[in-house]
């Protein structure tokens, strides 16, 4: 819950090859306090089948950056990308899909408190873009 002093985070990932969500991405979130501040582990969760993940763990007082690391490799050998893989590709040629050229993401952000932050990813087996949504 956001105060006037802290910052909340959000996020959702969307799997832009197959055009939907991804589902069971792992995400741990980090904060900082001041530039040269020691990262601290905050907690993580993990995307639900809507490609969100609503329980981001609450920011610190005084927090001034923000990491997520998302774990895209294991999500791209999982059962869940693999199903919806197959159902947007049954009226497509087949794709060949090599997994992952980025195993990992991490995304690293200054936040100011009493804002919200949504960071959606859209991502696919060979980039990613990332952009602060609403």
């Amino acid at each position: 819950m956001s105060t006037e002093t802290t910052a909340s985070v959000s996020t959702h990932i969307l799997d832009t090859s197959i055009g939907k969500p991804a589902e069971g991405v792992a995400i741990s979130l980090s904060a900082r306090t001041g530039p040269a501040g020691e990262w601290a582990a905050l907690g993580g969760s993990a995307t639900d089948a809507d490609g969100r993940c609503k329980d981001l763990p609450a920011l610190p007082e005084g927090t001034t950056h923000v990491r997520l690391d998302f774990e895209t490799e294991t999500y791209f050998f999982s059962e869940h990308r693999s199903k919806k893989q197959a159902e947007a590709q049954q009226d497509a040629p087949r794709v060949r899909d090599s997994g992952a050229f980025f195993p990992e993401v991490t995304i690293t952000f200054a936040v100011t408190p009493g804002e919200h932050y949504h960071v959606p990813l859209l991502l696919n087996p060979f980039g990613y873009s990332v952009y602060r949504g609403s």
